[in-house]
């Protein structure tokens, strides 16, 4: 087996558990090893650190895989992906999951989905595309799966050396299927569908709005298909509103409402959030609640800033809109942004729209996205309802 040596002086988070060792912190590489090899990686003064599989052409040449003197094999993986079930059976995520959380399942770069009894993978590095025929054999051992699909048309693979590719990985099956959410029935398009299909991370944070929006006028925005608009209105909403950017989002959105026989209370419309806050902000329209679920406004530190700036406008504008006394319920899912940055982001808003908040509840993702301290990239998820009055 390959062995790498690191350098002497690296950062120390390696030796803390992180799992990833940049191209930067190598010192030497004996032997020859290909994109996805299994390597062995030591200390400068040859102290074993672990084992994991190399790629010299990305960014992070190598994420360990583990810290023992243990094959990697088809049952390795295996033997994780059924830890990983065991954990979310102990905490109740059966029906539907994220099973694997690449990192904070110690399968780097893999993240696996279960919708029902359809499982839905991304293999994001070189090193686990090369053990998808494992993985796939494991989903089967283990679950019995009436379909796999892979939905691998990200653009993180490119900067791997992989192409970007989605398509069955069992026998072809209908892709679009009806999972229960919360007594809530959702479809999810696991083929043309955002991520994997539907963002499973905020099932628990859907259930937090149940007792503000009985009786309310609430307003979403960014609501792609409608999942926290319609808890809403199942919740006991007496009207709901919400807009997205995409057609075909609202186009699900609407179709979720009527197989909750709630289309009578949900009104989707496909505009552009940024510019109807605004427009409705100078026309005083007013809600009991406004609900704000943006997708990620950064992928870079370089443009942080930008970011802040996005999150800053659309919650002054959220707030303005709330009623005396009614409540804003906003997110971020932009991992560099740290829920420090965030909450001061919210805080600044509120102070530029004279308006005094009080935290009802603040919240990371749901506990089948476990977070492992000290890796940020696992504790992306902000969520939070605040009460909003006028200063």
């Amino acid at each position: 087996m390959t062995k790498v040596f690191l350098k002497r002086k690296i950062a120390p988070r390696i030796a803390n558990g992180h799992p990833w060792i940049y191209g930067n912190e190598i010192e030497k590489i004996v032997g020859e090893p290909a994109a996805g090899d299994i390597v062995e990686v030591f200390y400068y003064d040859k102290k074993y650190v672990g084992r994991g599989y190399i790629n010299q052409q990305s960014q992070i040449a190598i994420r360990l895989l583990t810290r023992k003197h243990e094959n990697i094999n088809d049952d390795f993986f295996l033997n994780r992906i059924k830890q990983a079930w065991k954990y979310r059976q102990k905490l109740g995520y059966t029906e539907n999951c994220r099973l694997v959380f690449g990192e904070a399942d110690y399968l780097p770069a893999l993240i696996i989905d279960k919708f029902n009894d359809y499982f839905v993978i991304q293999t994001l590095s070189f090193g686990i595309e090369r053990w998808k025929p494992a993985i796939v054999n494991a989903l089967q051992e283990i679950f019995s799966p009436k379909g796999i699909y892979e939905r691998n048309d990200v653009p993180v693979r490119e900067l791997e050396g992989l192409t970007q590719q989605k398509g069955f990985l069992t026998e072809p099956f209908d892709t679009n299927i009806v999972i229960n959410e919360n007594g809530f029935k959702f479809n999810v398009d696991i083929e043309n569908g955002q991520k994997t299909g539907y963002f499973l991370d905020q099932q628990d944070n859907r259930r937090a709005i149940k007792q503000i929006a009985q009786g309310a006028d609430v307003l979403g925005a960014f609501t792609y298909t409608g999942t926290f608009e319609i808890h809403a209105a199942g919740y006991g909403a007496k009207s709901v509103y919400g807009i997205d950017i995409s057609e075909q989002a609202v186009d699900q959105a609407n179709k979720n409402a009527a197989l909750n026989g709630l289309d009578g209370i949900c009104n989707f419309e496909a505009m552009n959030a940024f510019d109807a806050l605004k427009r409705w902000d100078k026309e005083e329209k007013k809600y009991d609640v406004v609900m704000l679920d943006p997708p990620a406004f950064t992928k870079s530190r370089e443009s942080i800033g930008k970011a802040v700036t996005g999150y800053k406008e659309i919650n002054l504008r959220g707030m303005k809109l709330v009623k005396n006394g009614g409540f804003l319920v906003t997110s971020s899912c932009t991992n560099l942004v740290s829920p420090e940055l965030f909450l001061d982001t919210i805080a600044a808003a509120a102070r530029d729209a004279k308006k005094r908040i009080r935290q009802v509840t603040f919240k990371a993702q749901a506990s089948d996205h476990p977070i492992i301290w000290g890796l940020e990239n696992t504790n992306y998820l902000k969520f939070l309802i605040v009460e909003v009055t006028a200063m």
